[in-house]
């Protein structure tokens, strides 16, 4: 029997909106700018890693704490959490020895070495990282210690970061929730007996443990964003483009080209942490960069009664569970009251349409790694499967002719326009994450018989992600945040979709939501 959940949004804030339901409590509210400092408390000394990451970089520029005694902290942290298999592999050793060159270099030029200058970070294993080995889970990976960084790990060193340790991944990234055969399952921080995600779910895990302030991870079908939602944290996947996407794997190791789907972006347990990290990622590929250069624009507006919000609740073809709908009806009344414009019945696409889409140009990207004899058996899987049978959609997508393929990417173009004329009246769109909060791990049980629950309904495993697709096809920048908590403690979260290269203005808008919504609850590996 699964026991209903209550959704437990903060009292003073359902009270605040309803103190300001009438229109002219709603121009009050909009002249009230909100607080200038997020609600994080404070952390410091032997807490310091706890504290949001440019807490942290201010501490280290300002010479508070050395870079060795903050990465000391992280590497006790991390040994008593070791149950919670999020960092799978450990280089204490390196990230000592180059803690100890920031301090040296501080200390002589008075400059920091970049703006992530001396900060402790884990990197999902899937992203190659030079020196430290780098599997995505799998078996045939398992010795593999690349000799070059991925792009995104470059430029992490490059800014001054210290890469401590490796967060785990589902084998090759292929699950939604977080398994594998070499390091076995990440567990959720918040309850044990529910999914981290995936394919993210390690450095999601991580962020929300404390373990690292900010991780990278890499988003297709949800992979960033459904591990953050699940674990309670902030996550971004960027305008597709805009962050490098070279060494991560799959593509196998030492491929050249990647995805047209896949993005890399930040994780964290703040926006502004978001922020931080986004301004390091973002850049052209290294082979561009003597040409241009990446100027993401402002956000649309300051303040958020400026703003004119979409806002997409439930849809027929993925319905989401009474907490989750209930969270989306507290949150537009929290923005209506703040003094914005919310249109909650025009939608940019057909749920249901585009993520048919979604998935052919998913499964025809994938097709790349398959080994020849494996794709050659796909073909001829393909020819002998009817068009309305099991699995015809993922066999018919994977092996398409590329003319088929260039008729979908043209479809693709279309979709594209439509988001355009959309975020022409609407400055974003908020929608469900997920159809529940996190769900049973199914790691023992063949993705064949897996399933969710919602509202005592059983639904196909991968509806976990229908919401999340809406971005991933379309190159939109997409933000999850946490927003609330369940009665059992687990965290809910919703999604900020944003015009193409508007990251600054899905930030923006997260920011002020967070200043409205309760804080984030911690799971109690944080404090550990």
């Amino acid at each position: 029997m699964i026991l209903r959940r209550t959704l437990l949004i903060a009292s003073t804030a359902i009270a605040a909106a309803a103190a300001m339901a009438s229109p002219a409590a709603a121009r009050a509210r909009a002249a009230v700018q909100p607080p200038t400092t997020p609600k994080t408390p404070q952390f410091t000394g032997e807490a310091l890693h706890l504290a949001p990451a440019r807490e942290q970089l201010a501490a280290l520029r300002e010479r508070k704490i050395t870079s060795r005694a903050l990465l000391e902290q992280y590497l006790q942290h991390i040994a008593e959490t070791d149950d919670l298999n999020a960092v799978v592999t450990l280089d204490a050793d390196a990230a000592r020895a180059a803690a100890d060159e920031a301090d040296r270099h501080l200390a002589e030029t008075g400059k920091p070495l970049g703006p992530l200058h001396g900060l402790p970070l884990t990197v999902k294993d899937a992203l190659e990282t030079r020196g430290l080995r780098t599997t995505s889970g799998s078996p045939d990976l398992a010795d593999h210690v690349p000799a070059e960084d991925a792009d995104a790990v470059a430029r992490l060193r490059a800014a001054g970061a210290l890469i401590v340790g490796k967060t785990n991944v589902p084998t090759m990234c292929q699950d939604i929730q977080t398994s594998n055969p070499l390091f076995g399952t990440t567990k959720n921080p918040h309850d044990d007996t529910k999914t981290a995600g995936g394919s993210s779910g390690g450095p999601a895990a991580a962020v929300a443990a404390g373990l690292s302030s900010l991780e990278v991870g890499s988003d297709l079908a949800g992979s960033l964003r459904l591990p953050a939602a699940y674990c309670g944290v902030y996550a971004l996947r960027p305008s597709f483009g805009i962050v490098p996407t070279r060494g991560h794997i799959p593509r196998p190791p030492g491929w050249l080209t990647s995805s047209d789907m896949i993005t890399v972006g930040p994780i964290a347990r703040t926006p502004e942490d978001l922020d931080v990290l986004l301004d390091v990622l973002a850049a052209p590929a290294p082979a561009d960069a003597a040409a241009w250069k990446i100027d993401l624009p402002a956000p649309r507006h300051k303040r958020l009664a400026d703003y004119r919000v979409g806002l997409w609740q439930d849809d027929p073809y993925c319905h989401v569970d009474e907490e989750s709908r209930e969270l989306l009806a507290q949150v537009a009344e929290l923005v209506r009251s703040a003094g914005a414009t919310v249109d909650d019945s025009a939608r940019p696409v057909d749920l249901a349409d585009s993520d048919k889409l979604f998935q052919r140009l998913m499964y025809a990207t994938a097709s790349a790694t398959a080994t020849d004899e494996g794709f050659a058996a796909d073909i001829e899987a393909a020819d002998n499967t009817e068009a309305d049978a099991p699995g015809a959609l993922f066999l018919q997508s994977r092996t398409m002719r590329h003319r088929d393929w260039l008729l979908a990417n043209e479809e693709r173009e279309k979709l594209r326009g439509r988001w355009a004329e959309y975020f022409a009246d609407h400055d974003v769109l908020i929608t469900p994450a997920a159809p529940t909060a996190a769900v049973d791990d199914q790691s023992d049980t063949p993705v064949p018989g897996r399933s969710i629950t919602v509202d005592g309904e059983k639904r196909p495993y991968f509806d976990q992600t229908a919401w999340l697709n809406l971005a991933g096809h379309v190159k939109l920048p997409a933000a999850v945040i946490p927003a609330g908590r369940t009665a059992d403690g687990l965290p809910l979260a919703l999604q900020i979709i944003g015009p193409y290269l508007a990251d600054r203005t899905v930030l923006d808008v997260a920011k002020h939501l967070a200043r409205l919504l309760p804080e984030p609850v911690r799971p109690p590996a944080f404090t550990a």
